[in-house]
């Protein structure tokens, strides 16, 4: 199996598969390397994709002190991930705690990233939602302690923007709960304190957002409620983005709508290989309604 080292001596998997342009995939909480599969097969006719799996996730190491996971950490590992491999720029695709790390990757690294597809991105972003998701980050912290990963998933997997994957994809949706519950309950507490439960809100960002030059797809699903909003922050504050809603879907869109989703994501990817990726123009944040 295929590891590469961070800056900080964490063991991390990764895969690769086909050649040309980079293309880095990273993960949301409740998947890893192979909730990309859809992505890989597709994007490898044309591109190298690289996909790894988190700190916390094996066969990538799991550090037991929850210290070490942390919105910086995650940030950093594509980071680690590139150089790794010896790849200078990429585009970089994360969906949800991917989303966030991507996010946060673009800010601190943009000469890095040809693109971002920041996905499924904001959970417990918004102000009033601070104190709500901070209690629910803790409490699921301790069940999955306590009842390990192979319990919790069987309800972490059935929230209210999971439930839109089981009624389109039964097989899918089976598939998806079996591997989430092979996840390290140990690395997956950890993830939930360290970055989940950390993170600063997107509303603390928005001055970074709006220093923020590289091209940017927002992509959410309509149903997934917890990131309609932070979809629309990163849109009005970003220059360089696009905002994309996918119908009658929840939070993992790239399983969900897979074909929709490679089909955007390429589209994208061929308009900023082509340098025909737009800034907003400024006449239409005049805020006025009719233009009169």
């Amino acid at each position: 199996m295929a590891h590469l080292t961070t800056d900080d001596g964490i063991r991390l998997y990764y895969e690769e598969t086909g050649s040309g342009t980079p293309v880095v995939f990273v993960h949301e909480f409740a998947g890893d390397i192979r909730s990309y599969e859809p992505q890989l097969r597709y994007f490898a006719r044309r591109y190298r994709c690289v996909a790894y799996n988190a700190r916390g996730y094996p066969p990538s190491d799991v550090p037991e002190d929850f210290e070490r996971y942390s919105q910086e950490r995650a940030r950093d590992d594509i980071r680690a991930v590139l150089d790794g491999l010896k790849i200078e720029k990429a585009h970089v695709v994360g969906i949800s705690m991917g989303g966030f790390a991507t996010l946060h990757f673009g800010f601190a690294y943009p000469e890095r990233a040809l693109s971002l597809v920041v996905a499924g991105c904001g959970y417990g972003a918004e102000p009033g939602k601070r104190r709500q998701f901070h209690d629910e980050t803790s409490r699921t912290a301790a069940q999955i302690a306590a009842k390990g990963m192979a319990e919790v998933s069987k309800t972490y997997g059935a929230g209210p923007t999971r439930v839109q994957l089981q009624n389109k994809d039964p097989r899918g949706y089976a598939e998806f709960l079996t591997q989430l519950a092979e996840h390290s309950t140990l690395g997956s507490a950890n993830t939930m304190r360290g970055v989940q439960a950390r993170r600063p809100s997107l509303w603390d960002l928005v001055d970074r957002m709006q220093a923020l030059d590289v091209p940017t797809l927002v992509a959410t699903g309509d149903e997934d409620d917890p990131c309609l909003e932070p979809g629309l922050l990163m849109k009005r504050h970003i220059k360089s983005a696009a905002l994309v809603v996918l119908p009658n879907t929840g939070h993992a869109l790239n399983l969900e709508e897979p074909d929709l989703f490679n089909r955007l994501c390429d589209e994208f990817f061929h308009q900023v290989e082509a340098g025909r990726w737009p800034r907003r123009d400024p006449r239409a944040t005049t805020g006025s309604i009719l233009g009169m």
